[in-house]
Parts: C-alpha cells; sequence; structure tokens
C-alpha cells in the first residue's frame, strides 16, 4: 500500500487518526490559507524545504489568490490548485497539513476544521480571538491528534532558546519579572466610508464567525487589526509575541490577577482598539509570586535597554537602527538582567556593575520545525505547541478584556473564568454568526 493510501485509509478507518511518514523522500502536501501579507513569507518559507510541496492556496479574495500564485511561479514551484471556500479544501484527502494565515477571527474555526479532516496545523499568532477558542483548539488538536504549532517563530531562533536556558541554569538568578515591549510605528488609518464590496471578493466568507458589517476599507486587508469584531489590536497583533516570549521565561502560565490601562492617543479615526496600552499581570505558581509587566505603543518612541537598538548584530559592529521601534522582551533577577530582540538575540548584563555576559543571535527556521514534527509525529518537537500558544494568547485576551471593562480582573486557572465578573465573563467568548461556528464539542 502507497503513502497516500496508507493516509487515506487511515483517517478513514480512525477518523483523523496521526498520519505516518514513511522515508525521508516523501513529500509533504501543504495549503497555505489567507493569502495576505504574512502568507508572503509562509509560502516563501515552505517554498525552500525539501520535500515539501505547496499543493494549494485558499482565499476569498481573488486578487489574494493571483499574488499567491505569481509569488509562486516566480519561485519555479509547480502551480497550486486553488479555492475561495477552506471547507471545499478540507475535503481534499492528498493534503497533508494546512497552514493558516488568515485575520484572527478565522484562526481557532479553521484549526478546528482541519483537525477533524485529519490536517496538521500550522497557525498564526494569535491562535485564538477570545479565551473560549483558546480552550477548544486544544481540545481539537488533542482529540484529533494532530500536530498544531503557532507562528510564534522567535521560538525557533537558537539564540532565545539558548537565553531560556541559560536563565533555568541560573543565569541571573531566580527570574521575578519579565517586561514585553511592543513600541512600533502606526499611523492612523483615517476615516473610511462604507463602500461596495470590490468585486473578486466573498465578503460573507471573510467575514465567517464574526458580525457582518458594511464593507469599508477600513475593516478590511489588515486594518481588521484594529476592530474587536475581527482583531486584538496590536497587543494581539505585533504584542503576542513578545508575550509569549515573556510567559515562557518566568516559567509561568497563567495570572491571578491582570490590570491595563490605555487608550487610542494622538488621532482620530476609525480604531477601535487601543494604540498606547499598559498591562500587569500577576501569577503566583507553587507559592512563587512572579510578575510580567507590558507596555504597547505605537507612535514616536525610546528604545529601551538596547531593545531596539540593534546594539548587537553577530559580530559586524553596532549599527543603530532607524525608526522608533523597539520590539522584544527584558527579564530581570537578582544577579542580573537578560534582553532578548523581536531579531533572534539576546544580551545579558550581570552583577550591580552590569558586566557583560552571554549572548548569541542565530535564528532558526519555524516552518521547518512543523514540517520535522508532522514527519516525526512528536508533538514534543513542535517549538511552539498548541498548548503553548493559546496559553499565551489568553494572557493577550484577559488584558484586553480588563482594558475593556475598566477594571482589575482576578482570573481562575481551574474554571477558566474571571471571578465575580460578569461583564469581563462576557467577553471570554462571542456570539458566531451561523454556520461559521467554534463548537462546544469539537
Amino acid at each position: 500500500m502507497d503513502r497516500r493510501n496508507f493516509l487515506v485509509s487511515s483517517a478513514a478507518a480512525l477518523g483523523a487518526a496521526s498520519n505516518v511518514f514513511g522515508a525521508p523522500s516523501d513529500t509533504v502536501r501543504v495549503a497555505c490559507i489567507g493569502i495576505g501579507g504574512r502568507a508572503t513569507a509562509h509560502i516563501g518559507g515552505y517554498s525552500k524545504l525539501p520535500n515539501v510541496e505547496i499543493a494549494a492556496i485558499c482565499d476569498p479574495d481573488d486578487s489574494h489568490i493571483a499574488k499567491g500564485l505569481a509569488q509562486i511561479e516566480k519561485l519555479g514551484k509547480p502551480k497550486p490548485q486553488t479555492y475561495t471556500d477552506i471547507r471545499k479544501l478540507l475535503e481534499d484527502k492528498t493534503i497533508d497539513a494546512i497552514s493558516i494565515s488568515s485575520p484572527n477571527h478565522w484562526h481557532t474555526l479553521m484549526t478546528v476544521w482541519a483537525c477533524q479532516a485529519g490536517k496538521d496545523v500550522y497557525v498564526e499568532k494569535p491562535c485564538s480571538h477570545n479565551v473560549f477558542e483558546a480552550k477548544q483548539i486544544v481540545a481539537a488538536a488533542r482529540k484529533y491528534n494532530r500536530m498544531v504549532q503557532q507562528g510564534s517563530q522567535i521560538r525557533s531562533s537558537v539564540a532565545i532558546q539558548e537565553a531560556m536556558q541559560k536563565m533555568r541554569d541560573g543565569l541571573i538568578g531566580d527570574v521575578y519579572m519579565a517586561r514585553g515591549l511592543c513600541f512600533k510605528w502606526r499611523d492612523t488609518i483615517g476615516h473610511a466610508p462604507p463602500e461596495p464590496v470590490p468585486a473578486g471578493v466573498d465578503y460573507d466568507l471573510w467575514t465567517g464567525p464574526s458580525p457582518m458589517h458594511q464593507f469599508t476599507q477600513n475593516r478590511f486587508h489588515y486594518k481588521w487589526h484594529w476592530f474587536w469584531d475581527t482583531g486584538n489590536g496590536d497587543l494581539g497583533n505585533q504584542g503576542i509575541h513578545e508575550m509569549d516570549v515573556a510567559r515562557w521565561g518566568l516559567g509561568v502560565k497563567y495570572p491571578v490577577k491582570v490590570s491595563a490601562i490605555g487608550g487610542h492617543f494622538v488621532f482620530d479615526d476609525d480604531q477601535e482598539t487601543p494604540n498606547t496600552l499598559n498591562c500587569a499581570f500577576e501569577f503566583n505558581e507553587s507559592g512563587k509570586r512572579k510578575m510580567l509587566e507590558f507596555e504597547v505603543r505605537h507612535w514616536m518612541s525610546n528604545h529601551e535597554a538596547t531593545v531596539g537598538d540593534a546594539s548587537y548584530q553577530g559580530n559586524a559592529p553596532a549599527t543603530p537602527r532607524r525608526g522608533s521601534d523597539s520590539i522584544g522582551n527584558i527579564f530581570y533577577g537578582p544577579k542580573g538582567y537578560v534582553t532578548m530582540d523581536s531579531y533572534s538575540s539576546y544580551q545579558s548584563w550581570l552583577g550591580k556593575e552590569q558586566t557583560p555576559g552571554p549572548r548569541n543571535d542565530k535564528g532558526g527556521d519555524h516552518f521547518a520545525n512543523f514540517i520535522d514534527a508532522v514527519k516525526s509525529r512528536k508533538r514534543e518537537d513542535l517549538h511552539a505547541e498548541i498548548e503553548e500558544g493559546a496559553a499565551s494568547t489568553v494572557l493577550v485576551h484577559l488584558a484586553n478584556i480588563s482594558y475593556r471593562v475598566g477594571r482589575t480582573i482576578n482570573f481562575d486557572s481551574a474554571t477558566m473564568t474571571c471571578t465575580g465578573d460578569a461583564e469581563a465573563n462576557k467577553l471570554l467568548t462571542r456570539v458566531y454568526r451561523k454556520p461559521f461556528v467554534v463548537p462546544e464539542k469539537v
């Protein structure tokens, strides 16, 4: 029995049992879903891997399909199948895995459907749009025994992995606080009036689980990040990367208390989400109290603790980075502090005199890590396995909830609810637009 017939027969006989791959020469057939800006990295990443074929691309916007096909042709790869509706794509039993770079409000439902169809999944961050979805996406991965990776690519950085191990080994002592920085230049989106849906766009499919709104350019490509129905603000856009690293470095999972204040400053435009946000999380695991600070800024800003100033890039001379972006993390312990830049580098300073300590800037390949795990069928091989990714998204959602209700919230990780706060608990999930419903039972 050849490999593909074996996979199809196994899926039929066992539901969504694990795929079993044979020799290393076997080709993994991947479908890319959501062919917007981030898809360029997905297509480029898979195209350079041996024994990986981009078998299909899917998007409800014909112009995105055309862009994806042009990129694949330029890379000299075979033309893939094209789809508008992911549900039709998932009927293709020859596809082994899907790679999702759609808007946030689609991430969990697409992943659940793919798991049910027997596909492995690489899903962009944040893997969930709310706390309920964070639970359901993990449940689907477990029930159908799928390899599911969140697109937190810094987890595949050799340098950051090294830094985490050195902190675990006591480089700066018992790490008691992390500070996440998301200082990123974001211009105004202005005001956009309702207009007819552009030709070639299936707006019903694009809207999916979200409430239907009149079409405007500000609610569409990329700018959907700044509306609660489809995005999670910059905390859930760029910030989720740093939030994930902060939680990883602290060695914690869920907070007991969350507080966030901020607002929409400088601009008068259509954006709903805050462009400036200060968040604080308190953890108390195994009797150890730890704290996570997180700050989002949208405009002109200083760098902080070398994060963003490009002071270390291998053996090359230091070259200050232009602009106001400072994206990374700082970890504090009684023996010193460690900084981690989003460009996959870390530095450390030790003792009262802040003597320079270990540093590194070697990156990694998150797409290759996913494909390796698809072949090995070992969940532990994934650098950003979905349970880790989902836990980090919960922190994003809780901070946004605290901001929206205007007060500190207390979180009970046993029940995954906000203690004694009906208004906050209502924001843990959403009313889904049928038939695009994330199921209670996956």
